[in-house]
């Protein structure tokens, strides 16, 4: 009994151990200056300043005030879970306007590994990117009670969720053809801002359908950075690394030898385009097996004029533009090709989408789920 106790103690003694490990993780990377910098924000040192009037902004809430926010982490509240904890629906008000504001609080679960390093992952992105196509992180909240070190991040809310959830939900109302074009170029040029403007490049890793998020406009933004990472140092061309991500999204060169640049992040967005275009996802195990890899079956289609409305999400029935969509699934090929090299960056897949909608008619919204 007393060889017990003494195990007892040494494990509650290493779980002490990692809670302060982790309570001074966050406190530094809330604390520190990121070293990094934007291509629009001129010179290192107003680069800096930047980052540091950006972490400034970010609001430190108290426990009390989210747990108020969410009804004391209601269940009615939840929006969803995952490995690093659950997220919650809140409310809280403008220190500037006293308006009330709808937010998402993701509550950290101090138990999980993988939880808390795509945590502080996600802090050490979002609190120094600043871009209408990624979302918002408006505060922080590090605390101490009697369950150990609680930490919470608190978002803007997306009221109209993912993308995945309109896409392929039948019971959502269809989005329009406008509507998917506009949410393809939000996403690309969230892309080519962490490609492009940041320094070094963040290489997202991770986009998908359900983690492109949509306000109340429709408008997209990238979300969950658990998996990014910094790109390629000057004169490399690659960062070799664990392959992670989902089933379906990841570049081939990517799955086969761990390398990524900005490049994997160009084939996912490929992939995302088809979903658009097509309605089905990017790998779908439940569909005959010829069909299952969407980049696999649209190829046939994709030569023949006659065969290619095939490929068309049948819930747009008539409602697109068919000279558009031939744009889009040659700009989607364009970002699939098996060769890294020959894929565009994406400053350059923004341009081909602005040209697209140049002559697009006003974007419809969805209409509301009853």
């Amino acid at each position: 009994m007393g060889c017990f106790q003494v195990h007892q103690s040494d494990g509650e003694r290493r779980k002490r151990k990692r809670r302060r490990i982790l309570w001074w993780s966050f406190s530094f990377v809330f604390s520190r200056n990121s070293g990094r910098s934007s291509s629009s924000g001129g010179s290192s040192d107003s680069s800096g300043e930047l980052n540091c009037q950006r972490l400034q902004e970010l609001r430190q809430f108290t426990l009390a005030e989210l747990k108020s926010a969410t009804r004391n982490f209601s269940a009615a509240e939840k929006l969803g879970e995952g490995g690093f904890g659950c997220v919650f629906r809140g409310h809280i008000k403008s220190k500037k306007t006293d308006e009330r504001i709808d937010v998402a609080v993701k509550q950290l679960n101090v138990k999980g590994q993988q939880g808390q390093k795509e945590w502080l992952n996600e802090v050490t992105y979002l609190r120094m990117v600043d871009h209408p196509n990624l979302v918002k992180l408006l505060g922080y909240c590090l605390e101490h009670d009697d369950r150990g070190p609680q930490c919470l991040l608190v978002y803007e809310l997306m009221p109209n969720k993912s993308l995945d959830d309109h896409i392929f939900q039948s019971r959502r109302p269809v989005i329009p053809w406008g509507q998917r074009l506009q949410i393809a170029l939000g996403t690309a040029r969230g892309l080519a801002y962490l490609h492009e403007e940041m320094k070094p490049p963040i290489i997202y890793r991770d986009l998908k359908s359900a983690n492109i998020l949509l306000d109340n406009e429709f408008r997209p933004k990238l979300s969950d950075f658990g998996l990014a990472r910094d790109g390629p140092a000057m004169g490399n061309t690659h960062v070799t690394t664990a392959v992670v991500g989902t089933a379906g999204y990841a570049a081939p060169e990517y799955v086969q030898t761990g390398h990524i640049n900005a490049k994997s992040d160009v084939w996912t967005f490929g992939m995302v385009l088809l979903e658009l275009l097509t309605g089905r996802r990017a790998l779908d195990m439940n569909r005959p097996r010829s069909e299952r890899s969407l980049a696999d079956w649209v190829k046939p289609y994709s030569s023949d004029s006659k065969k290619f409305r095939k490929i068309i999400d049948p819930r747009l029935k008539t409602n697109f533009s068919s000279s558009e969509a031939r744009t889009l699934l040659w700009v989607a090929q364009k970002c699939i090709a098996k060769n890294p090299k020959l894929r565009p960056k994406m400053s350059e897949v923004v341009k081909q989408l602005e040209g697209i909608l140049v002559v697009t008619a006003p974007v419809e919204k969805p209409a509301e789920v009853p």
